[in-house]
């Protein structure tokens, strides 16, 4: 685009950017010398030697605040602009603030998409007029089109505030607001507090929404109507806005019906593009490492510390002898660098085979037993917990900024003895480990003062030697659970940190916070590994795949995506919530993902296609915890309703209807009710579920703090 380049050199001769100049002229060497010359010309008026372009009609400054506003919003002139944009970024530095616009680098460019381009009183018109049009199409069609109603009156009402029409824009807002969706109440009610042009500039939700495009999918015969009827009516205004703000995902075949696009739409961006759960993911698990386990050692009464008299021992069951073939859908084993096993890791691994031999197999005729901790007189404010893998200890994360650790066993929690005591035990002994604690430290419970500000976030490392905790300090903090001190702060994250976790393998940690973003780290670098960002709001849960290879993040812009650790990228984007998420689980397979948010609706998702597969519909409030037994059986559900729900997990995830056309279109087919995958509902006195934990066994642990109100 002749006209925008010529914008572009200009931009770069006023701010001085020789050098990015000379480079972009010779980039586009193939536009010949004739347009460099006249384009240089800082008046603008080379822009007569351009055919078809008189200086008048095109307005260097219009143009160059369109070119801009382009390269923010990626329009029509991507190449350049993003080229452009590039170049900007580089020269930043030598710059300085004639490029830097406040803190947002394209705030103002963002905004001024909205000049002024249609009569603001022929608004409400333009938009009741689409409205009669959408609501007197044929039914098949009226579901898909009414996806527009949202995007179109947040984009009309914002183009009348900014372009300071503040009465038309109230009168606009109070026709048409209650026409939208009920699960956009709490946008519309952030939008309608902006009524000044100066508003904007500092909201981050709008911003949100003026700088990434507002997906919609609808089948091709839908939007053909649609383009007919804004063309037929010269309805630009309309028009400019599908084109400039919307991005419109168009398919071949039946349009969706209504109950199909509610069960996806919902999230801050509208739906995501099929283009982004294309990418392929290693869903499969890392094939375990061979040693021998001795199931049938006969001094397994010592080690029943539960104390019940010993059983007869079932059959070897498949569990304690995994298959050694390695799983199709499995990453390479050496994709990701993972730590090395320790003899005692090998040695938690036996222990943990030798339970597994013992597991209750869960189903709808055999459901588990839950146990509930929980804590009574937590003034401090509960606000995080975490349960050791072998149920040994319980953690919570107090508002009052501290980290309190219990034993869940007879066992208590000892410190290691003091530098002097410890240069005088032998070190060759066999009991050596047992000799480093120091006895007159036992107790059942451990205080780590540290943070200053409520802990939100918890997590025990696999191996049980760690903890790691963040706050809205702004920091995570990793605990030696030897010491019972903090070794390190990590410092990435300028605002509070909502939720962190544990590699299933150790060593790696991911972090999420207000700042939208999640960061991967790894115990031992003081710096993040990988920083994923993408979601347009905070990062409200984390949670590892069973093979390290992923992350997934769930958000308050009611998104769920997966990261791939080995490169950052995002390879799923998942929406349909209605709020924001606060709970996500992986099955123990890693096909399946669950997630839970402040909607009440669980979510099922099949990783591989990208897809909805299920959605389990009972708990009345925020889902705060999910987690699958330990064969993948059952799902349990806590939540802020005082419930804990078991559903099953079987059932829910057979028949699946993945085949191509349903991945190609999102035409998902949810079963109407919910109710026959409910297996159990678990009321508490007075207690949010804030968490939930299979033991080795698959006996449920829930942990919450009793509230008297």
């Amino acid at each position: 685009d002749r006209q925008t380049l010529v914008a572009v050199l200009q931009f770069l001769r006023r701010s001085n950017l020789r050098e990015s100049e000379e480079i972009l002229r010779r980039e586009a060497r193939l536009l010949g010398d004739d347009l460099g010359s006249a384009a240089l010309s800082p008046t603008g008026s080379g822009l007569q030697g351009i055919p078809g372009g008189d200086a008048d009609s095109i307005g260097g400054e219009a143009l160059l605040s369109r070119v801009t506003a382009a390269a923010a919003i990626g329009g029509n002139v991507a190449t350049v602009a993003l080229f452009f944009q590039a170049l900007v970024y580089v020269n930043a530095f030598s710059v300085g603030a004639s490029v830097v616009v406040e803190d947002q680098p394209d705030v103002s460019a963002v905004l001024s998409a909205y000049n002024q381009q249609g009569d603001p009183t022929l608004y409400e018109e333009y938009y009741s007029g689409l409205k009669h049009f959408i609501e007197c199409s044929l039914d098949c069609h009226r579901a898909e089109l009414s996806q527009l109603f949202y995007p179109l009156f947040v984009h009309m009402y914002l183009e009348l505030v900014y372009n300071q029409h503040e009465s038309e824009a109230k009168s606009f807002f109070e026709r048409f607001h209650g026409d939208q969706e009920c699960y956009y109440q709490d946008d519309l009610r952030v939008l309608s507090s902006l009524t000044k042009k100066e508003h904007m500039k500092g909201n981050e939700t709008m911003l949100d929404f003026r700088t990434s495009k507002f997906v919609l999918r609808i089948s091709r015969d839908s939007y053909q109507l649609l383009k007919r009827h804004l063309q037929e009516k010269q309805n630009n205004q309309i028009w400019n806005i599908v084109q400039e703000h919307l991005y419109i995902d168009i398919f071949d075949g039946m349009p969706r019906s209504k109950q199909q696009i509610d069960a996806m739409v919902g999230s801050l961006a509208g739906e995501a593009k099929r283009e982004a759960n294309k990418a392929k993911v290693f869903f499969g698990l890392l094939k375990e490492p061979e040693f021998d386990v001795p199931l049938d050692d006969e001094d397994e009464e010592g080690e029943n510390e539960e104390g019940k008299p010993k059983k007869k021992k079932p059959k070897k069951d498949s569990v304690g002898s995994k298959s050694k073939k390695q799983d199709p859908n499995a990453p390479p084993q050496n994709r990701i660098p993972l730590p090395e096993l320790k003899d005692s890791d090998k040695l938690d691994k036996v222990m943990n085979m030798k339970e597994a031999a013992r597991r209750v197999r869960l189903g709808p005729e055999c459901l588990p037993s839950i146990c509930f901790y929980t804590f009574l007189n937590a003034y401090q404010g509960l606000t995080a917990v975490d349960i050791t893998d072998d149920s040994s200890m319980i953690v919570g994360g107090f508002a009052d900024s501290t980290v309190r650790v219990w034993s869940v066993t007879p066992k208590k929690l000892r410190s290691v003895k003091t530098a002097a005591d410890l240069s005088l035990i032998d070190k060759e002994s066999d009991d050596v480990l047992e000799r480093i604690m120091d006895e007159k430290t036992a107790s059942e419970l451990k205080i780590l003062y540290g943070h200053s500000g409520p802990v939100y976030g918890t997590s025990f490392s696999p191996d049980r030697n760690y903890l790691l905790s963040c706050s809205e300090d702004g920091t995570v903090r990793l605990w030696s659970l030897q010491t019972f001190t903090c070794l390190v702060g990590y410092k990435g994250h300028n605002y509070p940190v909502w939720d962190t976790q544990f590699s299933p393998y150790g060593y790696y940690f991911v972090s999420g916070g207000h700042d939208r973003v999640a960061r991967l780290w790894a115990t031992d670098h003081y710096q993040p590994l990988r920083i994923f960002a993408g979601h347009l709001a905070d990062v409200t849960c984390t949670r590892f795949h069973p093979n390290s290879n992923y992350v997934a993040t769930g958000s308050a812009d009611r998104t769920i995506r997966l990261w791939d650790v080995l490169n950052g990228n995002c390879v799923r984007i998942f929406t349909g919530h209605k709020g924001p998420i606060h709970s996500l689980a992986f099955s123990p397979n890693g096909r399946f993902l669950a997630t839970g948010a402040t909607d009440g609706r669980v979510l099922l998702w099949d990783i591989g296609h990208g897809l909805m597969v299920g959605e389990l519909k009972g708990h009345t409030d925020t889902v705060y915890a999910l987690r699958f037994s330990r064969d993948g059986e059952i799902l349990a559900s806590g939540s802020m309703d005082n419930t804990v729900r078991l559903w099953d997990a079987v059932k829910a995830f057979e028949d699946l209807e993945t085949d191509d056309f349903t991945t190609a279109t999102g035409h998902i087919n949810l079963p109407e009710n919910s109710q026959d995958l409910l297996l159990g509902t678990y009321m508490t006195k007075s207690t949010p579920v804030i968490h939930l934990h299979f033991t080795r066994r698959n006996l449920l642990l829930a942990a919450g703090a009793y509230s008297s109100q």
